[in-house]
């Protein structure tokens, strides 16, 4: 399970027209985009996705930044998958981030910062899972 990672674009990178240049990163880095999916979360479904966060105070704008625009949701493959994609994209904080790094050249701060990486074999199945469907047929 461990060659398959979850992605999401999120609205500030979406909007700032971003999602090309990212998606060339993680392709020239050796992922396979096995799924790919254009979307806007509601409000509701941000919520779900981020329940985990639900006692955290930053929770409520999280959701809200997550519905503000569309996102793009990604399954990845790669060998070490999760671990790989977490040194690709960076520190949350892109002031932190290493140079080259996703966040580093298009995350604008801690709150928008460009890009989701699952943090588990686990939460990648569940993350890809709640995208998508048909992931296991994938």
């Amino acid at each position: 399970m461990n060659n398959i990672t979850f992605s999401m674009i999120k609205p500030d990178a979406f909007v700032a027209g971003n999602t090309g240049g990212i998606l060339r990163i993680i392709e020239e880095n050796g992922f396979k985009i096995k799924a790919m999916k254009l979307t806007k979360l509601s409000r509701e479904l941000a919520g779900r996705f981020y329940e985990v966060h639900k006692t955290r105070p930053f929770y409520n704008d999280l959701c809200q930044y997550m519905s503000s625009a569309p996102i793009v949701a990604l399954v990845l493959e790669r060998e070490n998958a999760v671990e790989t994609f977490r040194k690709l994209i960076g520190a949350t904080d892109p002031a932190k981030a290493a140079e080259g790094t996703i966040r580093k050249i298009f995350a604008k701060s801690i709150e928008s910062n460009a890009i989701h990486g699952s943090d588990s074999d686990e939460n990648a199945h569940i993350e890809s899972q709640f995208f998508f469907s048909a992931f296991e047929r994938i």
